[in-house]
């Protein structure tokens, strides 16, 4: 025979211990006889009533595993909060760390920006690793029942409640990671440039008679733009006093730029070795001019949110 019932329990039998099985096939059979015989004794159809009786006992699956003790998550409420607060610690410096340290290795070996992408793809696969070999390991321990003792949950773990603050911690952090990034690009491109000479030495992109001072100055306003970003931070809101020294180092950084790109001062002259449409003369200004509009049209566009934002949180 093939019915309904002798499928059901095919179907749960197969998921069980083997030397469970009689056993738990004469008393579900016996079970499922038992609940068809109270619906048919009503007055009910059998067939209707089999089906009815196999659709209330559920899935065979999940029947099976309760017959034989057996966990149907990959990993339980006992561990889950215990892997869950750890699997996120871990992703939030390592995968980055051992990003960052790739990519400075390729950097040193002359990769230049063709390290960013390596970088981010080795920083990607370290985070499946650790997701992975840190879930197999909580699967292990959840299913071979073995005892853990973990620290109970006490109110001393509470965390402080979130003040409400007017500059968020994600938007410091980015302003900061830009401004270093920066800063250290600037020593950085006279030492590894993408561009080359004939003989294979580095050309910076910046004349390197800058460094002779407007660079170094040029530096120590972006480092303290990055000071201003953590006390404004601490401070948690914009104020007027804020947005002065705010506006101060902006010009004070937009200014010179303007400056050295309009009087063509800024790019490195041997760049025209190279770079023959630097040659002429025309796109040199050409070329200044653009970068001078983009600086101004930064400056301003950040003077004018700036001077919202502190209108709006001193109001």
């Amino acid at each position: 025979m093939n019915t309904l019932t002798d499928r059901y329990l095919a179907a749960t039998l197969r998921s069980v211990p083997t030397q469970r099985r009689d056993e738990i096939a004469t008393e579900l059979r016996a079970s499922i006889e038992d609940m068809i015989d109270d619906r048919t004794g009503g007055g009910a159809d059998p067939t209707v009533a089999e089906r009815e009786v196999l659709t209330e006992l559920g899935n065979p699956d999940e029947l099976a595993a309760r017959y034989a003790d057996r966990r149907l998550q990959l990993i339980g409420p006992t561990y889950y909060l215990v892997w869950l607060r750890l699997l996120k610690l871990l992703l939030s410096f390592i995968p980055a760390l051992v990003g960052t340290i790739f990519a400075i290795v390729k950097v040193a070996e002359g990769s230049g920006f063709g390290a960013i992408g390596p970088g981010i793809v080795i920083a990607l696969q370290v985070a499946v690793q650790i997701t992975f070999w840190l879930t197999l390991t909580f699967a292990i321990i959840e299913r071979s029942q073995t005892t853990v003792d973990l620290p109970g949950w006490t109110v001393d773990q509470l965390p402080d409640a979130p003040a409400h603050r007017g500059i968020p911690l994600a938007d410091t952090v980015a302003s900061v990671i830009m401004l270093v990034l920066t800063i250290a690009y600037l020593p950085f491109q006279h030492y590894q440039s993408w561009v080359r000479g004939t003989d294979g030495e580095n050309i910076p992109l910046l004349d390197p008679a800058l460094w002779s001072f407007w660079l170094p100055a040029l530096i120590v306003v972006l480092a303290a733009s990055a000071v201003l970003e953590i006390v404004k931070y601490r401070i948690a809101r914009w104020t007027w006093t804020l947005f002065g020294i705010r506006a101060l180092l902006s010009l004070a950084f937009a200014v010179p730029l303007m400056w050295l790109a309009l009087s063509d001062r800024l790019l490195n002259p041997a760049l025209a070795e190279r770079l023959s449409w630097l040659a002429d003369a025309d796109n040199r200004n050409v070329l200044g001019a653009t970068i001078a509009v983009g600086a101004a049209a930064v400056a301003v566009w950040d003077l004018i949110d700036t001077a919202l934002k502190t209108r709006r949180q001193t109001a």
